[in-house]
């Protein structure tokens, strides 16, 4: 078994390979520094509005990469802070994401079938 450290995104992760075959082993490598210790994962949780200094709009954003399945409200809709304004796909699961804020929806920023990435505002809310 031979121990190397592995730097994903930022995070580093100690793992252990097995070396299989007939080679003959390599030279030692010096000892590498201890790793952070990974975090367990979280459930993904739905987009977290933010607001913006102009007009005091709050934007829903994607809180991952994805493929928007549905946009559930259009322009001028009241919606509450627990209602459902879109589903996204990513990693073959369906994600709803909530308004997070009482207001007016001001504009729809995406469509069903478009992909989008982490933070890709999907509606704005005033």
């Amino acid at each position: 078994m031979r121990k190397f450290n592995i730097t994903v995104n930022g995070k580093t992760y100690e793992v252990d390979v097995e070396e299989v075959g007939g080679s003959a082993p390599a030279a030692p490598v010096a000892a590498p520094a201890p790793a952070a210790a990974p975090k367990a994962a979280s459930a993904p949780k739905a987009a977290a509005p933010k607001a913006t200094g102009s007009m005091g709009a709050t934007k829903v954003t994607a809180p991952m990469p994805g493929t928007v399945v549905s946009i559930k409200v259009n322009v001028g809709d009241k919606v509450t802070k627990d209602t459902l304004v879109a589903v996204l796909e990513a990693m073959k699961m369906e994600n709803e994401i909530f308004a997070g804020a009482d207001g007016v929806i001001a504009s729809v920023n995406a469509a069903a079938g478009d992909s989008v990435n982490t933070g890709d505002v999907l509606v704005s809310l005033n």
